[in-house]
């Protein structure tokens, strides 16, 4: 699919726009001031493919913090700021590779300009974060309620205060929890402006009502070729953000991490425990980073017939199974070695 063309932004070495992969972020839920357990999870994150972390800066003390968190780690890091601009500061100066701002609640004009200078003496990007729920009152008065339309101003009066102070290091979001409204936010903003845009659906929810969520926002406007950088965001372990990321972009066909994994949903014909075989394969190749297609069907209905295309795969019946590699079978195997098996077939095939 063809994406829009944005201009190229970096938080720390990852480029966002400009025909860069899309990429991949999420956001602690440790305090920030808990310099172990930040540095722990973002490490989690790492692990999980994730390319940048946001970390809540409320106060100074978290501020400070992030100086030794940002020597623990090499994940690219941002600050997320909120009413008080000398927070900003204190980050940039801490070594924050970026920052997530909303221009609208930092402060006056002469604020955001300060903050705008420090990150530009140290090369850090910044986002314009434009929430539904924290439009200006002006805004909201003028529609009525935090419409597509009203989020797409409120940015549009930050873009040209940053215009205004020659700054063009920086991207932009429109989150709301209403998805149909994100969408057409984004879709709006991007006829307008060629900066490169954040995805995602605020407050989406829990990991299957904001998974639906996301994967209809977040995916249907990568479809369109709209979007550089998203967050998932669920009420879950931000690893479970990640993990639900990659299969947003593997199913677009734009970004392929670990393995993709094929099941059949069962019926009154499966004869095995397929919820446990896949659930014990899928963690013990979780990582893994590159993206074999595995198939875990549970009988000879689905496999290897409906599953001919996965690299490798396995179809279990009454006792025992079979393993098959491009729809050809290999040979049987007793129910109870299905998962060994399997595991053990990966990965020799990733290493090859």
């Amino acid at each position: 699919m063809k994406r829009k063309t944005t201009h190229k932004i970096y938080v720390g070495n990852v480029p966002i726009g400009g025909g860069a992969p899309v990429a991949v972020q999420s956001m602690t839920n440790t305090d920030t001031r808990d310099v172990s357990s930040t540095v722990r999870q973002i490490k989690r994150l790492s692990e999980a493919g994730c390319e940048i972390v946001r970390l809540a800066i409320i106060d100074k003390e978290a501020a400070m913090a992030l100086r030794k968190i940002k020597s623990e780690v090499e994940t690219p890091l941002i600050a997320d700021i909120h009413f008080d601009h000398r927070l900003a500061l204190a980050a940039i100066d801490a070594g924050a590779d970026g920052l997530r701002i909303n221009p609208g609640n930092i402060g006056s004009q002469k604020a955001v300009s300060k903050v705008v200078e420090a990150a530009r003496e140290n090369k850090v990007s910044i986002r314009i974060g434009v929430n539904a729920g924290s439009l200006h009152k002006e805004i909201l008065l003028k529609y009525g309620k935090p419409s597509p339309e009203a989020m797409v101003e409120s940015a549009m009066e930050h873009i040209r205060l940053f215009e205004t102070l020659d700054f063009d290091q920086f991207k932009i979001s429109l989150k709301s929890s209403h998805v149909m409204n994100t969408i057409s936010a984004y879709e709006l903003l991007s006829e307008r402006v060629d900066y490169p845009l954040h995805l995602g659906v605020t407050e989406a929810g829990t990991l299957i009502s904001g998974t639906v969520k996301s994967a209809i926002g977040i995916g249907y406007l990568l479809a369109k070729g709209i979007g550089d950088t998203f967050r998932v965001s669920l009420t879950r372990d931000p690893v479970e953000e990640v993990r639900v990321a990659y299969e947003i972009l593997r199913a677009l066909g734009l970004r392929f991490r670990g393995p993709e994994i094929i099941s059949c949903p069962t019926c009154g014909r499966t004869e095995i425990d397929l919820f446990g075989l896949v659930d014990k394969v899928e963690r013990a190749l979780s990582g893994i980073q590159a993206s074999p297609k595995i198939a875990i069907m549970g009988c000879v209905v689905n496999g290897p017939g409906e599953a001919k295309e996965a690299d490798i795969g396995i179809a279990g019946g009454r006792g025992q199974g079979i393993l098959f590699k491009k729809g050809e079978i290999i040979r049987k195997v007793p129910e109870r070695e299905l998962a060994e098996v399997l595991i053990s077939e990966v990965k020799k095939l990733v290493k090859q």
